[in-house]
């Protein structure tokens, strides 16, 4: 693979390939820092496609098998090229420049957004990995990726969080808190909570989905 300074990655299956060109399509409209894409087992119609996108700059992929989709994030992470690396879902409406993003990123740390709805609705802190940035490969990256590959939780987010929920001081350690408005998630929009500065919104979950297909379709 070649190497960046910065990059935004991406990745999905055959399942969610379908928000991959909506997803691309928002985000070029704003940026132009390079984006790779790493595949967790499109289809071979997807490939073609994604081999044509001139702001894809590269494609990859992780060793990892009878793993779900869930689980290749840390691992997509794990092998970024890149000396700085965001990550971001594809159900993600990029809504305007986010380069600035990677002057938040520390060593040694997870740069994420606080999943505030969760945080309300569990009593907890919760973070949210649909925004996950890194400068480096911190240590706290490696377990999460040695973690799930052992784990029968339902997906990294909770991975990581049974990692740091147990000491405060764990999460502090581990954690960069980025502001909202790089992941405004949908149930914020349930809960009253929106804003005109945000930069990206989130459409999480099923419903979500349903969001995103309304979004095309009206596009």
């Amino acid at each position: 693979m070649n190497s960046y300074d910065r990059a935004f990655i991406t990745g999905c299956d055959s399942n969610t390939e379908w928000q991959l060109q909506w997803f691309l399509k928002n985000y070029t409209k704003h940026n132009d820092t390079p984006i790779l894409f790493c595949d967790f087992g499109v289809t071979q119609e997807m490939q073609f496609w994604i081999a044509r996108q001139s702001i894809v700059a590269e494609v990859y992929k992780v060793p990892l098998q009878n793993k779900s989709g869930w689980f290749y994030k840390p691992a997509a992470l794990l092998h970024s090229p890149a000396k700085e690396t965001v990550w971001l879902d594809t159900d993600m409406h990029v809504l305007g420049d986010i380069s600035d993003i990677f002057d938040y990123l520390e060593e040694d740390k997870l740069a994420m957004v606080e999943d505030k709805p969760w945080s309300k609705r569990r009593g907890e802190t919760w973070h949210n990995s649909g925004t996950v940035g890194i400068k480096g490969k911190p240590s706290i990256l490696k377990q999460w990726f040695d973690n799930t590959l052992k784990s029968t939780q339902v997906g990294d987010q909770e991975v990581l969080h049974e990692m740091v929920r147990k000491d405060p001081l764990t999460r502090m350690r581990y954690i960069k808190d980025l502001p909202n408005k790089y992941n405004w998630l949908r149930l914020q929009l349930l809960d009253g909570q929106d804003s005109k500065h945000k930069l990206i919104m989130h459409w999480t979950g099923m419903k979500g989905n349903n969001e995103i297909r309304k979004l095309i379709y009206n596009d």
